[in-house]
């Protein structure tokens, strides 16, 4: 396995989370949550993984209507998030290699 693969991330609600995350600055929750096609509870837990895990950060503002919550990758979320889909494309890279070699005869 490739070393840069990294199996906490690759759980597709985070690889999803963090992919969202990726090209952009702050987040809005509804949104994140929107994108990903995934409920409060589930999304909340899986924010909470990955801030443990350092990957990204929560700010909360209040408005006169809302509390609103923002999300986005830290540095090292932002560089293990680039990591790891370079891993993927190698591993996607070697599976195209395989598949276009000639049949044996």
């Amino acid at each position: 396995m490739d070393t840069q693969f990294d199996e906490f991330l690759h759980v597709p609600a985070r690889l999803s989370i963090v992919a969202v995350l990726a090209p952009a600055d702050w987040v809005d929750f509804g949104f994140l949550r929107d994108s990903i096609g995934t409920s409060d509870s589930a999304l909340s837990k899986q924010i909470s993984a990955l801030v443990g895990a350092g990957y990204i950060m929560v700010r909360k503002s209040q408005d006169k209507r809302a509390r609103r919550t923002y999300v986005r990758l830290t540095p090292q979320g932002r560089e293990a998030f680039a990591r790891h889909a370079a891993a993927l494309e190698r591993i996607v890279a070697l599976a195209r290699a395989v598949n276009e070699q000639p049949a044996a005869e």
